[in-house]
């Protein structure tokens, strides 16, 4: 576990009232009537297609593409930047990297926003390398973007660890066999977390440096088995 892969939107930053302002603009332009900001909530994290596809009940990938656009022109100038970073994920970050590890972004979020953010918030320090969608929607899903940063980092899936607060990210990493940590302070509830199959949940930053650090240990035989009772951390895996 020398290199932990990081989900963005909901798991280091609040992105949503850039993100809900970009959908319900979208679905106006389109004339799909009204849609709260409180609706669009849960469509944060997940592929903007499969998400637009929802909104707008609707498989016609030319309508989709539209929505796309549009969201796409309010997101580009405004709405990614309509954002905050959760409390303490700078520091949590600093600690990950000096304990040894190397940290990857590994977002939904098209790769040319999601390097934006993290120069924007000053992230770039502990998160240099960023790998997401492309703007065409390849490699959208997260299955598909951890292959791809698997083999861009020449890593095998014991080397890493997935950390996200929706189904997606634990989903991903199990596909590959990664490890895969999930966060509540995000937009995915303990439910979603925990029927994707989460290795561990946390509900704090500290508990995510702590939990990071008793799996490496873990991993390298040296496990301190008050780790988890120190911190009141669920070990789903193990009950």
């Amino acid at each position: 576990m020398r290199t932990l892969f990081l989900d963005l939107d909901g798991t280091l930053t609040d992105p949503a009232p850039g993100i809900a302002a970009c959908f319900v603009h979208a679905a106006h332009v389109l004339g799909h009537g009204s849609i709260s900001l409180d609706e669009v909530r849960r469509f944060i994290g997940p592929p903007l297609r499969e998400a637009f596809a929802e909104i707008l009940a609707t498989r016609d990938s030319v309508r989709i593409e539209e929505a796309v656009r549009v969201y796409r022109e309010r997101f580009g100038t405004i709405g990614l930047f309509e954002n905050s970073v959760y409390a303490g994920v700078p520091e949590a970050l600093a600690q990950l990297c000096q304990a040894g590890h190397g940290l990857c972004l590994v977002t939904s979020k098209a790769a040319v926003y999601a390097e934006r953010i993290i120069d924007h918030f000053g992230l770039r320090s502990h998160v240099p390398r960023v790998y997401g969608a492309e703007l065409s929607g390849e490699r959208s899903t997260k299955a598909e973007l951890i292959a791809h940063a698997l083999e861009r980092e020449s890593l095998t899936p014991a080397d890493a660890c997935m950390i996200g607060d929706r189904e997606h990210d634990i989903l991903g990493a199990k596909a590959h066999g990664l490890v895969a940590i999930g966060v509540t302070w995000g937009y995915g509830s303990r439910a979603e977390l925990e029927a994707a199959g989460a290795d561990r949940i946390v509900d704090t930053l500290e508990e995510l440096v702590l939990t990071v650090r008793g799996l490496r240990e873990e991993a390298s035989g040296a496990t301190r088995p008050d780790v988890a009772s120190e911190l009141g951390v669920v070990d789903v895996a193990g009950g």
